[in-house]
């Protein structure tokens, strides 16, 4: 259950409701939003209570869900969320949101020029690592807050967005001054000090699917973020591990319907990690669109040959013209432009 307590409630008011719930030995977590609090039931309790809370003075309404992902969950929000980057761009509307860009910030000149072939080939968000979580720890991990200044840079000149990706709690209040979207990546789904740590934020969060999780368990990770009060969570399918040798991970697109069928969350497709393969990535964005994907991050390089890392993914700026142009035409015949 759900408690809605009343727009602009006095805490005077709020405080005796709470203890009235704590008299009647029921378990809440308040969660504190732009013009609501809400206060998520976490326990049971008898049916003679439940009445005596919707009846209370101080409670707005109250929803009942089944899910374990109650802020998650479509009942929650039957209406599609909607996520805006600065009043201008937005994410789970109509269009189809593009982000791209090479998998590291490898130097100035580099992030500058790839900022300008995404944004001609009709891309909206400029994508690029700048601390990279590697696998082996002598990996090129990033080149740190010189990235973030050098990505910033390149995206303002040509009028894009940034994402880019948080990999440690500590650096949280750095990133955020450099990017306009959170990246979370597949190793720190479950980094639940991480995720309730950026649950105080407000800028948007991309939480990327872990390459082990279940559905269930991915829906559990963002939960952690909007139980803290950022109602900005998009949730991005990027591939599981499977008993497939051919491809790097088996990128699951039956995760789109089932997301877009179970939550109000926007939902993206990374295909680059998802296939590990170039070859594969045009094929699977244009499958992504036509399962209900709302966007794609898609990992391009100037010269995939000499990309720090993921080389054997990423696609040419080339290639990223000819998938746009293909997504679009997707796009039109499921009637999302």
């Amino acid at each position: 259950m759900i408690i809605f307590l009343k727009p602009n409630l006095p805490i005077k008011q709020e405080n005796e409701f709470r203890r009235f719930l704590a008299d009647k030995k029921v378990d809440v977590v308040p969660v504190v939003r732009r013009n609501q609090t809400l206060l998520v039931v976490t326990g049971r309790f008898s049916e003679s209570t439940k009445l005596e809370v919707k009846q209370h003075p101080a409670v707005a309404s109250v929803l009942e869900t089944d899910r374990s992902y109650k802020l998650a969950a479509k009942s929650f929000n039957k209406e599609s969320s909607k996520i805006k980057l600065n009043g201008h761009l937005e994410i789970g509307g109509k269009e189809i949101i593009l982000m791209a860009g090479p998998c590291s910030v490898e130097s100035k000149a580099q992030i500058a020029e790839s900022a300008k072939e995404i944004k001609s080939a009709g891309c909206q968000i400029l994508r690029g690592g700048a601390f990279k979580p590697r696998t082996g720890p002598y990996d090129f991990q990033g080149l740190g807050k010189i990235g973030l200044h050098f990505l910033k840079e390149a995206a303002k000149t040509h009028s894009l967005k940034v994402i880019t990706e948080i990999v440690d709690v500590r650096d949280i209040e750095l990133i955020e001054k450099y990017t306009d979207i959170f990246q979370v990546g597949t190793r720190n789904m479950q980094n639940y000090a991480l995720l309730r740590e950026l649950g105080k934020k407000r800028k948007p969060v991309l939480l990327k699917r872990g390459m082990w999780a279940t559905y269930k368990e991915f829906l559990l990770a963002a939960e952690y973020i909007l139980l803290g009060g950022n109602e900005n969570v998009i949730l991005c399918e990027r591939g599981i591990r499977t008993f497939v040798p051919e491809t790097r991970f088996t990128l699951d697109l039956s995760a789109v319907a089932y997301l877009k069928h179970e939550t109000h969350l926007p939902v993206i497709v990374d295909p680059s990690h998802g296939t590990g393969r170039a070859n594969l990535v045009r094929a699977m964005s244009r499958e992504a669109i036509a399962a209900g994907a709302d966007g794609l991050l898609i990992e391009a390089h100037l010269d995939p040959r000499k990309s720090f890392s993921d080389a054997d993914q990423a696609i040419s700026m080339q290639e990223l013209n000819k998938l746009v142009k293909e997504v679009k035409k997707v796009a039109r015949a499921v009637d999302r432009i």
